[in-house]
């Protein structure tokens, strides 16, 4: 229950988190928002950690948790984030959500690879769905809705699709780098040590590009609304991502995947909230979100769930496995 809780509080505030970020990249670049969302999570972690023992733990840690950890960071707050950030820059975050749901089929096929997993019938059906998703929304490109949202936003697809491609890939394979790192029988406060370490090892990277640019004039050509936005966001995903690991500590991955893929619902809540100006609300987009986070939910899904759900007919089917 505790985790299956944690995992919704995650999924709403990703949600809430894409819409201050949408707000912020409207008048300044992918990398001015990371340089201040990313670096925000470690004095946060900082004081996660002094207040609930993490650092006892980061002690035990082994260097090869270290490593898991980092590297996790890396995949998730460099290469993800920056690709999600993207995404989103160039077609509104509800249009770069049915992409977004690319990232659960993407974690499946790792851990078939890596851990042993196995083929479905259901999750053959959640990846159709996952795949379905994209295509419909596109038909607002084609003419099936407005073209440009009220404020004269016209979004990019090949842009975003390249690049919400790319975050799909990230965070699909963060999961198993987290889990890697926090080993067997994990607690909670296992999982706060390793979002610290995750986090600075992200922070010292975007601090070195931010170097490399230019420092604080980089930074200076921000418009006036935007680091206040991202600071929000930094504020918003620090919450996201806590919740996120301790749910992974506390709670299988199939019971956290599925509730974490209903962030798109409150994506469309904040950003009909925040950013109705900017956004897509057609019914192709609505309808797209709706079939990928479905899809998404199916691949994650228990076996023994969905049979439970459908008549007791389609059991042999369903238990179905490949290889």
């Amino acid at each position: 229950m505790l985790g299956a809780l944690l995992a919704l509080a995650s999924a709403a505030t990703f949600g809430l988190n894409n819409a201050a970020v949408r707000r912020g990249v409207l008048t300044a670049t992918v990398l001015q928002a990371m340089a201040i969302t990313v670096p925000m999570g470690v004095p946060l972690f900082l004081l996660t950690c002094l207040l609930f023992g993490g650092f006892h733990a980061l002690a035990g840690f082994s260097s090869s948790q270290w490593w898991w950890m980092a590297s996790a960071g890396m995949v998730h707050f460099i290469i993800g984030r920056y690709s999600n950030y993207r995404s989103i820059r160039a077609m509104g975050a509800n249009l770069s959500s049915p992409i977004q749901q690319l990232s659960v089929p993407i974690s499946i096929i790792l851990a078939i690879i890596f851990l042993g997993e196995v083929i479905t019938p259901a999750r053959v059906f959640g990846f159709i769905l996952v795949m379905l998703g994209p295509t419909i929304m596109l038909k607002q490109k084609k003419g099936a809705g407005p073209r440009k949202t009220k404020s004269g936003f016209e979004p990019h697809y090949a842009e975003g699709f390249l690049w919400g491609g790319v975050s799909a890939v990230a965070y699909g394979a963060s999961p198993l780098f987290i889990m890697m790192g926090l080993q067997s029988n994990p607690t909670i406060i296992d999982s706060i040590a390793g979002g610290l370490i995750s986090y600075s090892a992200a922070t010292l990277v975007i601090i070195t590009l931010i170097m490399i640019l230019g420092g604080r004039k980089y930074m200076a050509g921000m418009g006036e609304s935007a680091p206040k936005w991202f600071a929000l966001s930094g504020f918003i995903v620090f919450f996201s991502q806590i919740f996120r690991y301790m749910s992974l500590a506390v709670a299988p991955v199939t019971v956290v995947v599925p509730i974490q893929r209903l962030s798109p619902v409150f994506r469309v809540i904040f950003g009909w909230l925040i950013n109705r100006d900017h956004e897509f609300f057609g019914f192709w987009v609505l309808f797209g979100i709706f079939l990928s986070m479905f899809g998404a939910i199916l691949l994650a899904m228990s076996t023994d769930i969905v049979i439970a759900l459908l008549p007791v007919s389609w059991a042999d089917f369903l238990q179905l496995s490949w290889p």
